[in-house]
């Protein structure tokens, strides 16, 4: 199941990013006086009394602006409140309530989710500031908060608040028939269109507008190749510096429902090439595991000769190289061309992602691997393999054990990967090596 979100919002410089990393335990988003100051990153995994949920900043609202900065950070916050299960609303004591202030509660109030009202700033230790008592008047159920973001006093009172108001652990029902397909990419790349083509019908809404699609969207197929559920994802085009804060959402999408998924389609627009927003995205599904396709759309766009599809396979793995594994489809949502063979693509990386090894076959692999190429040694030091098993799936992870974890080079472990690669398959999913030394625990 997907992790539940948690959004803070309010106007710029309230101490939203103060908050944010006061909670994280370190340094995640950069603070400045300046509103609108860019973030390194709007979103960090943390979990309160047992409860994990994802924690996304936001920048300042600016309720009436014509600034275009400003602008697309209340789109920002926009999207963050629609992704979010709770909002924790910051505001600022040494200010008082403003009147972008309650502009920003009717916002949150009109959206209906669970809001968290915490006033900052609340620095000094005893009786309560007559000013903390004004902020009553933005008319939410909840009780405020009163916070020192700098200091961390009130922090832990808010995250009993926000655990309290998280949805219930609902069990999802596993049916290990269904295999989860997330369609990821960067906006305009035809993510929906892709869907549509594979449904058959016009079940999501196409538009060359960036951000039609809001939300993560499941839908089911049933057909002789198997049961699968699409997950569609958001994404915002890049037009300039001042979107880099919203763009950063359509990474968070995309994270979200990778999560979900077994197998994740990486959507490339033929006609633009790869992208670093691409690198972004297609590393999150390496990083989290799962099987994976590039799948470039609009071919039927682009000119081609004998040498086309080739050339432009060796310009995805030029950009991914830690992703060789990945296959590569050439498709065009618009004509349906090769779109039918996605489905055996999918069952075949799927079931390569949930492959098993024997122990057996994994030492007899191991043996020959080290005939073939000696391991590596260091001053009179030599690198001795003991044993290789399997201990996860989804991905494949190994346990390799050995006398000196140090020797154990990179180059060592890619030559391993390769050979388990060469010999096992592990087509379209990453594999991990776990190195052990012997007497390690775990």
């Amino acid at each position: 199941m997907a992790q539940p979100v948690v959004a803070i919002v309010g106007r710029p410089n309230v101490g939203k990013s103060t908050l944010f990393n006061k909670i994280a335990g370190e340094r995640v988003a950069i603070v400045e006086d300046t509103p609108g100051v860019t973030r390194d990153r709007i979103y960090y995994e943390t979990s309160w009394n047992g409860r994990a949920f994802m924690m996304v900043d936001t920048g300042g609202i600016e309720p009436k602006t014509d600034d275009p900065i400003f602008k697309y950070m209340r789109l920002q916050t926009e999207l963050a409140i629609e992704m979010a299960d709770v909002v924790v609303f910051i505001t600022d004591v040494t200010v008082g309530v403003t009147a972008d202030d309650r502009e920003v509660a009717r916002m949150l109030q009109r959206s209906g989710k669970p809001v968290i009202p915490a006033v900052n700033k609340v620095d000094g230790v005893g009786t309560m500031p007559p000013e903390f008592y004004e902020f009553y008047e933005l008319g939410f159920d909840e009780d405020l908060i009163a916070l020192s973001a700098v200091h961390g006093s009130g922090t832990g009172d808010l995250l009993d608040h926000v655990v309290a108001l998280l949805p219930e652990n609902e069990e999802e029902e596993e049916d290990e028939e269904w295999i989860r397909v997330a369609v990821i990419g960067k906006p305009n790349a035809g993510k929906s269109s892709i869907i549509n083509k594979i449904l058959g019908e016009d079940r999501l809404i196409v538009s060359d507008m960036a951000g039609t699609t809001r939300d993560a969207v499941d839908t089911k197929k049933e057909n002789e190749y198997g049961k699968y559920v699409f997950i569609d994802t958001a994404g915002i085009r890049r037009q300039s510096k001042v979107e880099d804060r919203v763009e950063k959402f359509s990474v968070l999408r995309a994270k979200m429902a990778v999560e979900r998924a077994q197998v994740c389609l990486i959507m490339i627009d033929a006609e633009q090439g790869v992208t670093e927003q691409d690198e972004k995205i297609a590393g999150l599904a390496h990083e989290a595991g799962k099987a994976s396709i590039f799948v470039i759309n609009k071919w039927d766009l682009i000119e081609k000769d004998n040498n086309t599809v080739n050339e432009f396979t060796k310009e995805v793995y030029r950009h991914f190289a830690y992703m060789d594994y990945a296959p590569v489809i050439f498709v065009s949502a618009k004509t349906g061309l090769r779109v039918e063979k996605l489905y055996e693509l999918i069952n075949y990386v799927n079931m390569q992602n949930a492959m098993r090894v024997t122990t057996g076959m994994l030492n007899d692999l191991l043996s020959d691997a080290v005939a073939r190429v000696q391991p590596p040694s260091d001053k009179g030091r030599y690198l001795k393999l003991y044993y290789m098993t399997q201990v996860e799936t989804r991905p494949p992870q190994f346990v390799i054990f050995c006398n000196n974890s140090e020797l154990f080079h990179f180059s060592y472990r890619r030559y391993i990967e390769n050979r388990l690669r060469e010999t096992f398959g592990f087509k379209g999913t990453p594999i991990k090596l776990i190195i052990r030394q012997k007497g390690e625990e775990k």
